[in-house]
């Protein structure tokens, strides 16, 4: 009838379960994110840095005479830092997550470190093309933290994507290091498989490549206004 009143409602008990992290222990969140951002920060610095000494202390000109092109040149200083911060991260995850700090890592380590090795990639590369646009340590300081820190906040790693604008989301799904956070995450908490993550590593590598190409462009063009 009209007039009958309405059952109420009964109220409504959630319950909230997380799936991968049921205890919410920050120490599972904290330590993959710093070394995350410890990569990124490494990268820039070291690579820049190696172009910025080689020139301060004027043995750029002995690179320069010797029968190597500028590519050759940029791909050595991008493997051997690369191969430093390689090592770092392996021992990171072994002895401090896994021994000190007693975090079960799920997914495959191998996995990740190939990750990182394609992330590399394309760290190195924006150190070396800084490096040759900064004439100094101190100018590369400062170039570091305008591109290193919006890459760290905005990656999704501090900072949920799904609360910036549409239009700062759209430019960081672009942005290497916000698929480096991501499949982290995926690897390391969730235990991803290649199957899940190589979309990621595929857009990595190439955005990677394009930067390269751009600060081996950059490198030739100082290397020949100095020769």
């Amino acid at each position: 009838a009209r007039g009958a009143e309405r059952p109420k409602a009964e109220p409504v008990d959630l319950a909230v379960r997380v799936a991968f992290n049921p205890n919410l222990t920050t120490q599972l969140f904290n330590a993959v994110m710093a070394i995350i951002g410890n990569v990124n920060m490494l990268a820039i610095i070291l690579a820049g840095a190696a172009i910025i000494r080689e020139r301060e202390h004027g043995t750029m000109d002995h690179l320069l005479i010797m029968p190597l092109t500028p590519f050759e040149i940029a791909a050595a200083k991008v493997w051997a830092n690369g191969l430093v911060i390689t090592v770092a991260v392996g021992l990171s995850l072994w002895l401090v997550i896994e021994r000190l700090l007693g975090i079960w890592i799920v997914g495959s380590i191998p996995l990740f470190m190939a990750g990182v090795t394609i992330y590399l990639f394309f760290a190195t590369a924006i150190g070396i093309f800084l490096g040759t646009v900064a004439r100094s340590m101190p100018q590369l300081g400062l170039l570091f933290v305008l591109v290193a820190l919006p890459m760290n906040i905005l990656s999704g790693g501090n900072t949920p994507l799904d609360s910036m604008p549409a239009f700062l989301r759209t430019v960081m799904e672009l942005s290497p290091s916000t698929h480096f956070v991501s499949f982290a995450q995926a690897i390391l908490y969730r235990g991803a498989g290649i199957d899940v993550v190589w979309p990621q590593f595929a857009l990595v590598g190439l955005v990677g490549g394009v930067f390269f190409a751009l600060s081996i462009m950059r490198f030739r063009k100082i290397s020949a206004a100095m020769m």
